[in-house]
């Protein structure tokens, strides 16, 4: 849902989840920038709504590691660290493993075939300064060859990690070098798949995430991610 103008109220059935996913939003896009503090009273005055939603929602950002509440201090947005990361990328690779082998057998070749075409169109886009092709790209390929293996637990988990990953990219440092060698191992990943490989196809995916982390942690340390 997009997020509502500045004073406006909510009239929906789940305040809190709509409440969860504006300021999720907010976080992710760096409107709210990392180690801002979030005021709950100032988010109840601004929406209209009483403390409790209020206090739903963020309970739910903090399990999802979005903000941190300090005692005696108030909450605010977390700071991801190189820790994070870290394990972020391990329950991606340990998802998108299984993932990967179940969807190399039932991802019609159609599908693959247009997540091929548009990877590679996403990076000539890249090439050229255009960036927002390949979060587009990379974010369906991921999610579908997750949603390829019908496994409602599976997706739900990678779906928790959806924020997480938008956030780094929002944070990071973007340019040819990384999407490039992103594309080439999702290319690897579905034409393997194309092929009916399994085993190819989750070597890949293993690598691809690998790779991931040691980048996104090497931009990190380079302050070329700011948190």
């Amino acid at each position: 849902m997009p997020p509502l103008a500045k004073g406006s109220s909510l009239v929906v059935d789940s305040i809190a989840d709509q409440l969860y996913g504006i300021l999720s939003d907010r976080i992710t896009t760096g409107a709210y920038a990392p180690g801002a503090r979030l005021d709950p009273q100032a988010v109840a005055a601004e929406f209209g709504v009483s403390r409790t939603p209020v206090r739903e929602a963020l309970a739910r950002l903090e399990h999802d590691q979005l903000i941190v509440t300090r005692p005696r201090s108030g909450t605010f947005v977390a700071r991801p660290g190189v820790a994070d990361v870290h394990e972020v990328c391990q329950l991606r690779k340990g998802i998108e493993w299984v993932a990967t082998g179940i969807a190399a057998a039932a991802m019609p070749l159609e599908q693959i075939a247009d997540l091929r075409a548009e990877a590679v169109e996403a990076l000539q886009r890249a090439e050229r300064g255009d960036y927002e092709p390949f979060f587009a790209s990379d974010s369906r390929l991921h999610n579908e060859i997750v949603a390829a293996t019908g496994n409602a637990r599976l997706i739900k988990a990678r779906t928790s990690t959806e924020p997480f990953v938008q956030w780094l990219r929002v944070l990071g440092a973007t340019g040819p070098h990384r999407i490039a060698g992103s594309t080439r191992r999702h290319l690897e990943i579905l034409d393997a798949m194309a092929a009916r490989d399994a085993t190819t196809a989750q070597q890949a995916a293993a690598v691809h995430l690998d790779e991931v982390e040691e980048w996104t942690i090497a931009d990190m340390e380079s302050e070329a991610i700011t948190t």
